[in-house]
This record gives C-alpha cells, structure tokens and sequence, in this order.
C-alpha cells in the first residue's frame, strides 16, 4: 500500500512539473511574440493614406509561423500577438490567423484563433458593442462585435468567404471550463468600424 502511495504521490509530481513546464514555456513565446509585433509595428510607424493601405494590405502574406500584428481587445486590457497559422506551435506563440483567410483591407473574412486556456481564456465577458482592433505593419483596424454562438468543433461553415465585406471573426473552444478535447466552438464576429 505504501509503494502505491508513493507511487501516485511521484506521478503527481511529474504531472505537475510538466504541467508547470508547459504553462511557463506557452507565456515565454507568447511575450516573446509580442515583443517582436511591438518592434515590427513600431519598425513600420508611419502613418499612410487610405490608397496606400488598400494597396499595402494586397500584397500582405505573411509565411507559416511568422508574427504578423497585435489584436488590442480593450474590455479585458488585453493586447495579443497575431502569428500566422493555427497548428499548436503557432497557437503556443499568440492568437492564430487561419491561413488562406484575409488580413485586414483585403475585404474578406479574417479569422483568428486561440486557445480557451491561453490567449482567448476571457472570452466569454465580451459583449455586443466591444471593440476589437487588430494593428498590423499598415494600419490598425477597429471592429464591432455584432453577434456571438456557439457551433460544433467540427463545424466549418463559420469559414467562409465575405467579399466584398470585411468580417472579423474570433475562434475558440468551449465551453470554456471543459476539461480535455472540447465538443464545440465558441464563435465572435466583429464588423469594421470606419474611421472619420
């Protein structure tokens, strides 16, 4: 009885050892990440015209892996790298853009993801109304929440083409309490706000 005790006490150990290893690793890359957007955006600084931002954010495709902005969520005084990709070594390092789906001033859906217990761990106080901005090398961006559901893990219908309307949508898991592989997918679509 003694061995299994100690035993269970020693698997209880490593468990939290690992857990704790994993934890510090995801935050280093994370400040890491947000470090490198902050040199990017403030390398970039210059402030361009409308026709200059429409032309810049054409030819905006950023390789695998590579950090390409900040997403700004003022509600929960959260400021979050964007890298592009979605793999688990991209969601390690910030919020996730899904390739093949558009950056800002590309008039096209734009979806960004992240992990429930990492970056997007406070998504559920978000309300109708919030601003979320997304800045990148040419420009920051604000936009609306407008509408909030929740959908099966394996639907994909919430990716999808929206030319010529610009929609940002938000990705995560949920509920956001579940333990292990959760069953379906927390989903925020925010609409661009104009500038005056």
């Amino acid at each position: 009885m003694k061995k299994l005790s100690l035993l269970l006490i020693v698997a209880g150990i490593v468990l939290l050892g690992f857990g704790g290893y994993q934890w510090f690793h995801t935050a280093q890359a994370q400040k890491n990440s947000l470090a490198e957007a902050h040199t990017m955006l403030d390398k970039e600084g210059k402030v361009l015209e409308k026709e200059e931002v429409a032309e810049t954010a054409k030819s905006f495709f950023p390789e695998m892996g590579e950090t390409t902005g900040i997403l700004e969520i003022p509600r929960l005084n959260a400021e979050l790298p964007i890298v592009e990709g979605t793999d688990e070594d991209e969601l390690a390092k910030g919020v996730g853009h899904y390739k093949g789906t558009a950056y800002p001033g590309q008039n096209d859906q734009i979806v960004l993801s992240g992990h429930r217990d990492t970056v997007f761990r406070s998504m559920g106080e978000l309300e109708l109304g919030d601003h979320l901005t997304v800045k990148v090398p040419y420009g920051e961006f604000t936009y609306e929440i407008v509408d909030t559901k929740v959908v099966d893990a394996d639907d994909r219908t919430i990716i999808s083409p929206t030319t010529p309307d610009e929609v940002l949508t938000l990705t995560t898991c949920y509920p956001f309490s579940f333990v292990g592989s959760a069953p379906d997918r927390y989903i925020i679509t925010a609409l661009p706000i104009e500038k005056k």
